[in-house]
């Protein structure tokens, strides 16, 4: 990363509520800067929706980074955040130059994305929408990637309706990438154990895993390792 991105990606920290203080940490001879704060209000915010099928769990900054430069590698023009949060991935899309967009139910959650762009200068373009209901041609997208929020399970609902939306649409069909969060560790009541957890979903749509990256995230004390993010496409 270079000096402007990652003075981008403190800045984006420090115009987000989220994070209260900041300390530094040396890792591996490396002096950095590490950000703590709380999402316990915007959590509960999250989840109070009837059409909100997974809470808000933000990823960490680097990781957000390290998924859009994987998106722009595969040809991807356009990033789509579904479930969008404090939008740092349609924040860390716009700032290496893909077209961004960041669709979040909650209006706490969207108004915080709007103070983050204007306090940065970074249009991610939030959008406060049911995502299993949104109009995606009104975007007039060409080569999208959708990111999917949830880990298995907690947001299958959401991916099953996203991407039938999505599927329905012959000039996104072929053309969208879908990734979605897994998981390696399976818990031992879990109904799908194969694909990192989404191996149904994948089946049912007729996915291609083309891309699996895994970064460090940290989800929930049921999540001792890093998180695998799967790239797919259509296949039909």
């Amino acid at each position: 990363i270079d000096e402007r991105g990652l003075k981008m990606l403190h800045k984006f920290a420090e115009s987000n509520s989220i994070y209260s203080a900041s300390y530094e940490m040396d890792i591996l001879g490396n002096i950095c800067n590490v950000y703590e704060g709380d999402v316990n209000d915007y959590w509960l915010d999250s989840i109070k929706h009837d059409t909100s099928y997974a809470p808000f769990y933000p990823i960490w900054i680097l990781s957000a980074y390290g998924l859009v430069l994987e998106s722009k590698n595969l040809g991807a023009k356009q990033v789509v955040d579904i479930g969008s949060g404090d939008g740092r991935i349609a924040y860390c899309a716009k700032m290496i130059g893909l077209q961004s967009y960041g669709i979040e139910i909650d209006e706490n959650l969207v108004s915080l994305e709007n103070k983050i762009s204007s306090s940065t200068g970074i249009d991610f373009q939030p959008i406060m929408a049911d995502a299993t209901q949104f109009d995606y041609t009104s975007l007039g997208l060409t080569q999208p990637i959708f990111f999917i929020s949830g880990l298995p399970e907690v947001g299958e609902m959401l991916a099953n309706n996203v991407i039938s939306r999505i599927m329905s649409m012959p000039d996104l069909k072929m053309n969208s990438l879908f990734v979605l969060t897994g998981s390696h560790v399976m818990r031992k009541d879990s109904r799908d154990k194969s694909k990192w957890g989404w191996g149904q979903v994948i089946d049912h749509f007729n996915l291609e895993v083309i891309k699996t990256v895994t970064l460090p995230t940290y989800w929930t004390l049921d999540q001792p390792v890093d998180t695998p993010f799967i790239f797919t496409r259509s296949t039909v």
